[in-house]
């Protein structure tokens, strides 16, 4: 999945960039208001996780443009401000979550990921699509019965199928949510990256191509 990451100290927006393209998510990360708003305008993500106090343009300001313009995109606003005044103002200005400096990885990921499943109407945090089985939060996935391991990039196309399971996912749609902006990625990397998955599944039609159009995982996924 993709992130934008507005965060203007260098050293943590640096160490999160990090972190979170390891637990495989695409990031984006912008160290001011402007950048943050610009970036949100471009591209589409899953989750915008969003420090207020910014240079440029603050944190709250650029939440309220973001949804005065009609943007829905899941917002976790990760902030030293710890007052329940705070909380309560990003919450009403269209914040999703709220996370307080300072914060665990582990909690920021779980609270990432359930606003992913969120955004997709999906309460049970493990993906059940036929024999096959994800689960979101330890990112491990198994297949009737049967452990697959997989890199990040792997993991992240095959939680999208899923999440999108039955419905054909175009290959523009699935590098906006797989790679970040500034990615040296070629264009026949999604090929090679499917052809990876379907290996490692080792289970014909579980994913298939409709030429011209993306892919779709098989809405009896394993079955």
């Amino acid at each position: 999945m993709r992130l934008l990451l507005v965060e203007d100290s260098t050293r943590l927006r640096t160490t999160l960039t990090k972190g979170l393209t390891q637990s495989g998510y695409a990031v984006d990360a912008a160290a001011d208001g402007n950048e943050g708003l610009w970036l949100a305008g471009e591209n589409e993500y899953d989750v915008i996780v969003l420090d207020l106090m910014l240079p440029g343009l603050d944190g709250l300001s650029l939440l309220r443009a973001l949804r005065e313009r009609g943007q829905g995109t899941h917002v976790l606003v990760l902030s030293a401000r710890d007052t329940v005044e705070d909380r309560v103002q990003g919450l009403a200005a269209g914040a999703d979550d709220y996370l307080v400096k300072p914060f665990s990885f582990d909690e920021l990921c779980a609270r990432i990921q359930a606003l992913v499943r969120r955004s997709y109407q999906e309460k049970n945090p493990t993906l059940r699509r036929g024999e096959l089985e994800i689960h979101t939060a330890a990112r491990r996935v198994s297949l009737a019965g049967r452990e697959v391991r997989l890199t990040p990039r792997e993991y992240g196309l095959l939680e999208l199928l899923a999440l999108r399971a039955g419905h054909v996912v175009s290959r523009s749609d699935l590098w906006e949510h797989l790679y970040a902006f500034d990615s040296e990625a070629t264009s026949n990397v999604l090929d090679v990256l499917v052809c990876s998955l379907r290996k490692k599944l080792d289970r014909e039609g579980l994913i298939q191509t409709r030429r011209g159009e993306g892919y779709v995982l098989a809405a009896g996924a394993g079955a």
